[in-house]
């Protein structure tokens, strides 16, 4: 599977593939990390944030070895590494002499298309299309996760079951669109009555899964493309890459290089602007939270009122969210960007142009443009619909945990491994409630979500059932009144506030256990960092 690849390959080696890159400081910064530093590939140099001591010279082979360790393992385990994963594929379907025939695809075209789906932000609109597209996208993202996990071993084995549940009550059901595509290979599912082995099921899932594929590149993504024509044309600041197509047109047989840098730079990190403090992520983390709540506080001054696009959801702090992950930098750390072609796809277009002009200070103060809180703003996963105060003092860590345990979730769940490691089994009960509440939410709130019914059922159920039973209850350090009350809505799928109350409970348990968790991931980063320099 190209995710074990990913994980047993040389790191150095991966950072000389931009596509991957992009997809990997995309999830070097969510924002549930310590240390988010960031990569520019074109120079060969990495930015740090938060930034080392001044009397620090951290040497490249100890952040190389730190990221090895305490990085790629849970990026491999993220949402992020399943995306790069299709995005590989994508790219070897757009290169191919199958693709040229089928589609009668020029060299221009190919080299265009590359350019517009390259990376995270690209396959975040390139999933937006619609729900047939977008549900088979999601089943084929699904079934590669089921597929790479081992059922036998009793560490994987819930997630598994989970994940099955999952397709059982939305792709796998008649009139779905996985269904009706592949209906011949569905109707020999195992019913509920029989029991299969366990290769038969994963065969029959592969083959479904490779179908689905199909469908995708041969229809989705020529569909695709022809959008992404036609939004560059009304895009201003498309219209050199519109211009380079045009002149590649005229060029038939043009060969385009890989993704792979040919220019290898001497890989180096940018030194200290003179920092004399101590080094803690903790307090760096409050004062971009800071600049973010006075970046709201202004923002909401020039505009009086508040609406909601339709498509999009609610996150925190009032923000609107895509549905997707997308590309962004934590802190005042410059963005690498290689496809200008992403600003034609009907969002703003944020860091994807290397000709964009740099925001004003004005600008800068814009939640937009700080991107702890954009990160977390466009992730798959639903992020918490409370809103947070409005602050004028340095914010508290349980001002934003919640980006921080959304985010945490889509980072491979490294703060679940933390109290894991701790032997903290309550507080990890708690957080596996968090993330099935946030899991609920869109679900429960979204009537158009395909098989909604059916899935707030099975989420509410799983709910009710791991956590709200009698003998699980008293584990629970929360309120007899919310733990009730949620169970008495969660059981017949229902939404109901006593979700952000339960949430806001939870958040004040863990909120010190975030705190020792940053305090560690700085422990260690400051050791590797030192031992790098003798």
């Amino acid at each position: 599977p190209l995710v074990a690849t990913i994980a047993s390959t040389d790191l150095g080696l991966l950072l000389r593939d931009d596509v991957f890159v992009d997809f990997f400081n995309t999830f070097l910064n969510l924002p549930v990390f310590g240390q988010t530093p960031i990569y520019i590939s074109s120079t060969g140099q990495w930015h740090l944030w938060p930034e080392l001591p001044s009397r620090l010279d951290p040497s490249p082979p100890a952040l190389l070895a730190w990221l090895k360790k305490h990085r790629l393992p849970h990026f491999c385990k993220s949402s992020l590494c399943l995306h790069l994963v299709l995005c590989q594929k994508l790219l070897g379907f757009i290169r191919s002499g199958e693709a040229a025939k089928l589609l009668n695809w020029q060299s221009a075209d190919q080299w265009l298309l590359e350019k517009c789906i390259s990376g995270s932000q690209g396959m975040c609109h390139f999933r937006a299309q619609g729900m047939a597209g977008e549900e088979l996208t999601n089943f084929w993202l699904t079934t590669e996760r089921l597929l790479g996990l081992d059922e036998s071993d009793t560490r994987q084995r819930d997630l598994y079951l989970s994940l099955l549940c999952r397709l059982k009550a939305t792709h796998l059901r008649e009139g779905s669109s996985v269904v009706t595509l592949c209906r011949t290979i569905a109707g020999s599912l195992p019913k509920p009555s029989h029991v299969q082995p366990i290769s038969t099921r994963r065969e029959i899932l592969s083959k479904m899964q490779e179908q689905a594929l199909f469908m995708i590149q041969s229809y989705w993504l020529p569909k695709f493309f022809i959008h992404c024509k036609m939004g560059m044309e009304e895009e201003k600041s498309c219209q050199p890459l519109l211009q380079e197509y045009r002149e590649r047109l005229l060029q038939a047989n043009l060969q385009e290089p890989s993704d792979f840098s040919e220019n290898v730079f001497m890989m180096h990190i940018k030194r200290s602007q003179g920092l004399s403090g101590p080094y803690c992520s903790k307090k760096a983390k409050a004062e971009i939270w800071t600049l973010v709540n006075r970046g709201r506080d202004t923002q909401e001054m020039k505009m009086p009122s508040f609406q909601v696009q339709p498509g999009r959801q609610l996150g925190p702090a009032g923000s609107t969210r895509d549905s997707h992950p997308d590309k962004g930098a934590l802190g005042p750390i410059p963005q690498q960007s290689e496809h200008p072609a992403n600003t034609a796809f009907g969002g703003k277009g944020e860091a994807t142009s290397p000709k964009r002009p740099r925001p004003s200070a004005e600008q800068v103060l814009h939640p937009e443009y700080l991107s702890e809180e954009k990160v977390l703003s466009n992730l798959r996963s639903s992020a918490p619909l409370a809103q947070l105060p409005s602050l004028k003092k340095p914010v508290k860590t349980l001002s934003f945990l919640p980006w921080a345990l959304s985010a945490d979730c889509c980072a491979g769940r490294p703060f679940r491994d933390f109290l894991n490691c701790q032997d903290r089994s309550v507080e990890t009960l708690l957080l596996d409630l968090w993330h099935d509440l946030e899991e609920f939410l869109p679900v429960v709130l979204d009537p158009s979500t395909e098989n909604s019914f059916f899935l707030r059922r099975l989420i509410g159920e799983k709910i009710c059932k791991t956590y709200l039973e009698e003998g699980t209850i008293q584990q629970l350090p929360l309120e007899t009144r919310t733990i009730r009350s949620l169970r008495d809505h969660l059981m017949s799928g229902e939404f109901s506030p006593w979700i952000f109350r339960a949430q806001k409970e939870i958040c004040k348990v863990l909120c010190c256990f975030y705190e020792e968790f940053l305090a560690d991931d700085d422990r260690t980063f400051l050791q590797f960092m030192v031992k790098g320099m003798h």
